[in-house]
């Protein structure tokens, strides 16, 4: 496995996650894989509470349920929300400031992958709308909480975006943003989705350039065995093949989230804003696309129109 991830972790969430005492955190796609197992290795470490954001409250529930048959103090509430609706963003973002007075964590894991092509509701590709500029508009709506927690003495405030290696895949001109509001089937899946992954960096490095006392990273937690590539609505060909190299060059979901617990929680010092991580723990700084600061720059313009431009 080493050509895909590096050194063996040397990250023990049992031992090396804090405790957590006091603090509010929110996991998008809370209720399978990357999500549901950040979830229950968090509330090992007694947080005040952990929100557990899905489209499905009975997946919700029944997630919540079989963590705690293994962590039965877990405090977890069910956050409905659907990152393809802006309307529901909006809904579980009034919702969540309407029960809190602070938000220590927020790991934007939700996602969708090699997605046929589509629109969400709001006009925008499908998966550059519901990787991007879903977890744009509710961290977003959530930033003011953020900051404020991030003033009181102690505070350790921190935005976990999850990315993909697959940002390589991505068009050559970066981000397409004179094309984001059509469906794109010229273009294939992976590359679709790969500008959707590039738009989750640029977001780190801008929200890290201009909310330093908010500690914002992205990461690729690997080729991990969710069901993120079972629920692929494409050809039976990619399946088979994505599958296949799945099998063997995958690893455990355990393994997959600890660059995620790793990123949200190791010590301050070690974890850099605005960096790339791929696993383990190691920041990928490569130059190139993902580093192009006036892409970066034109996104958080551009976002900042659109969203602004919709009343957010």
């Amino acid at each position: 496995m080493s050509f895909l991830f590096g050194t063996s972790p040397s990250f023990d969430p049992e031992k090396d996650i804090p405790d957590l005492s006091g603090k509010v955190i929110l996991v998008t796609g809370g209720n399978s894989g990357l999500g549901k197992e950040s979830i229950k290795q968090l509330a090992k470490h007694n947080p005040t509470k952990i929100y557990m954001g899905a489209r499905s409250v009975d997946k919700a529930r029944e997630a919540i349920l079989d963590i705690k048959k293994e962590v039965p103090s877990a405090d977890i509430s069910i956050l409905e929300v659907d990152l393809a609706s802006f309307s529901s963003i909006k809904t579980a973002a009034d919702a969540f400031l309407s029960e809190n007075d602070r938000l220590d964590i927020l790991i934007n894991n939700a996602g969708i992958f090699a997605s046929p092509p589509g629109l969400t509701e709001d006009g925008y590709e499908i998966q550059f709308g519901t990787n991007y500029m879903g977890p744009a508009l509710l961290t977003r709506l959530l930033l003011p909480i953020l900051e404020k927690t991030a003033r009181a003495p102690g505070s350790d405030v921190r935005i976990v975006n999850i990315s993909s290696e697959i940002y390589r895949s991505a068009p050559k001109g970066g981000v397409l943003l004179k094309q984001v509001k059509e469906p794109l089937a010229e273009m294939g899946t992976l590359a679709r989705y790969g500008q959707s992954k590039l738009a989750n960096i640029y977001f780190t490095k801008s929200y890290a350039k201009r909310y330093p006392n908010i500690k914002s990273v992205a990461l690729h937690p690997g080729l991990v065995r969710t069901n993120i590539g079972a629920g692929a609505k494409t050809g039976p060909i990619f399946r088979f093949f994505f599958n296949q190299f799945s099998r063997v060059a995958s690893v455990d979901t355990p393994t997959g989230t600890l660059n995620q617990l790793w990123a949200s929680t190791a010590k301050s010092a070690e974890v850099k804003s605005g960096a790339y991580y791929i696993p383990f723990f190691k920041e990928a700084d490569r130059g190139g696309i993902m580093s192009d600061e006036g892409k970066a720059e034109e996104l958080w313009q551009w976002t900042e129109s659109e969203l602004g431009g919709r009343g957010y």
